[in-house]
C-alpha cells in the first residue's frame, strides 16, 4: 500500500477540513459502532477525539497496514494501552500545538479564581451576600510549573504580565530556555518549599503517575495552590484529600483520579479546592487548531515527509 492509495480515518468529514491533499481515501469514523471501511485497509488514524481508551483502541488490533497513529490530544495515555496490538514502525503522534492557548487560559483562570475567592462570590451571590474582604493576588508569589513542554512554556507567557516573584521550571530533562533554566525532577524537593502556586502540566507516564503524593505535598508550604492541568493521577487524591481538609492547602483541578468525579466523592465538597470537569482544551480555539494540524500531517504523510509531533514509535 503506498500513501497515495491509503485510508485515512478522520473524526471529521473531510469536506470540513481545508486544505487536506488529494490521493487519499478520507472515511469518517467518530466512534460509532460501525467502522467505516475495513481497519486493515487504514494507513492513517485519527483517533477520535475525547471518546475515552476503550473507543480510541477498539480497532487498533485490526489495523495491520496502519502507518501513523494520530491523537487530537497532548497527552497519548489513553491510546497507550493499545500500542501492543500494532506491528513495529507505527508512529504515535500527539496534538502539539493545538491545547497550548487554551490549557493555558484555564490554568490561568484557575489560578486567579482560586486565589481570589470567585467560587466564594458565585456561592455569596446566590444567597444575595456581600462577602468583601481581602485575598490573595497572584502578583508577587513565587510559581513552580512542574511539566515545562510546549503547554507549560504556555502558561508562564500568559503569567509574564502578572508581577510574579519568580517562575521555576521543572521537567524530565534540564535545559536553558529564553526565560529561564529548566530543571529536573530531582530539584523538586528543594524547589517545593518556596512555591506559592505549584502547576501540574506533566505527562502522565510512569515517572510521573502518583508523582504529587503526601511527600510532595508536605514540602509546600502552607496556604500554597497545586493547580492540576494535566492528567488525574498524577496526584494522589488520598493524600491531597488530608491536606484539603486540614485546611493547610487549596487546590484548582481540572483533572481528578478517578475522572470523572462520581457523585458523592469527598472531593467534590473538600474546603479550598476548585474544579472544573477537564476542560482544559475543550474551547472553540480547539477545532481549527486541530484541522489545521491535520491537514499539515496530511500534506506531509501523502508527500512521503517525516510526519511531526511523533511521541514514540513502536519497536
Amino acid at each position: 500500500m503506498t500513501a497515495t492509495t491509503a485510508d485515512v480515518w478522520l473524526p471529521y468529514p473531510a469536506e470540513e477540513i481545508d486544505g487536506l491533499p488529494e490521493g487519499l481515501n478520507y472515511l469518517f469514523w467518530d466512534g460509532e459502532p460501525d467502522y467505516p471501511g475495513d481497519p486493515a485497509d487504514c494507513a492513517y488514524y485519527v483517533v477520535p477525539y475525547l471518546k475515552g481508551p476503550e473507543i480510541a483502541v477498539r480497532p487498533l488490533a485490526s489495523m495491520s497496514a496502519v502507518q501513523v497513529v494520530q491523537t487530537l490530544s497532548a497527552g497519548i495515555d489513553h491510546v497507550e494501552p493499545g500500542l501492543a496490538l500494532l506491528h513495529s514502525g507505527v508512529r504515535l503522534c500527539n496534538a502539539k500545538g493545538v491545547h497550548e492557548a487554551s490549557t493555558a487560559e484555564l490554568t490561568l483562570a484557575l489560578i486567579l479564581g482560586s486565589l481570589r475567592g470567585l467560587p466564594g462570590f458565585v456561592h455569596g451571590q446566590d444567597k444575595e451576600e456581600w462577602r468583601s474582604g481581602f485575598y490573595p493576588s497572584l502578583a508577587d508569589k513565587s510559581v513552580l510549573i512542574v511539566g515545562y513542554g510546549s503547554i507549560g512554556s504556555a502558561i508562564e507567557d500568559r503569567l509574564a504580565p502578572f508581577e510574579c516573584a519568580r517562575v521555576a521550571r521543572v521537567a524530565r530533562s534540564a535545559r536553558t530556555t529564553a526565560r529561564g533554566p529548566v530543571q529536573t525532577l530531582d530539584e523538586l524537593p528543594a524547589l517545593l518549599p518556596e512555591a506559592d502556586v505549584v502547576i501540574l502540566s506533566t505527562p502522565l507516564n510512569p515517572s510521573t503517575q502518583g508523582l504529587v503524593g503526601a511527600d510532595f505535598l508536605a514540602a509546600m508550604p502552607d496556604g500554597a495552590l497545586l493547580v492540576n492541568v494535566a492528567r488525574g493521577p498524577v496526584v494522589d487524591t488520598k493524600a491531597l484529600l488530608t491536606e484539603l481538609e486540614s485546611g493547610r492547602l487549596r487546590a484548582a483541578l481540572d483533572v481528578t483520579d478517578p475522572e470523572p468525579l462520581p457523585a458523592g466523592h469527598p472531593l467534590w465538597h473538600a474546603p479550598n479546592v476548585l474544579i472544573t470537569p477537564h476542560v482544559g482544551g475543550s474551547t472553540s480555539a480547539f477545532e481549527p487548531r486541530a484541522k489545521r494540524l491535520l491537514a499539515a500531517q496530511l500534506t506531509r504523510f501523502a508527500a512521503g515527509e517525516p510526519v511531526r509531533n511523533v511521541v514514540t514509535t513502536t519497536g
